[in-house]
Parts: C-alpha cells; structure tokens; sequence
C-alpha cells in the first residue's frame, strides 16, 4: 500500500505531528496568561499548503 492521495508532505506532517505537541496548559491570573519572560505559544503547519484548522480552548476556573 503507498500512501499517496493526501500529497507528498503528508507523511511528514503525521511524523512531525507525532513528536511535537498537540496540547497545552497555560494559567490565566487577572485576565492575562502567566508565561515567562522567553516564553510563548506558537502554531504551525507541518504541511506544504495550509488547511483548516480548528483551536479548541477549555477555561478550568475554581
């Protein structure tokens, strides 16, 4: 079986996918995320063309 109908990035982008993080917890105090100095979040895409994508973001409170 050859994986070939989604292009020829998409293997790639599973492997990448695979070993990089697909979540996050980030604290919020005083409307604001608590991140360091040299910290940040960032989103890519492992594919050669962009698809669409979806963001999903839980609020926990106390």
């Amino acid at each position: 079986y050859e994986h070939d109908t989604e292009g020829a990035d998409d293997m790639p982008a599973h492997l990448k996918s695979a070993v990089t993080k697909t979540s996050e917890t980030i604290p919020i105090a005083g409307a604001s995320l608590v991140l360091g100095t040299w910290q940040a979040i960032y989103l890519w895409e492992h594919r050669s063309a962009g698809h669409r994508r979806e963001i999903v973001v839980h609020v926990m409170g106390e």
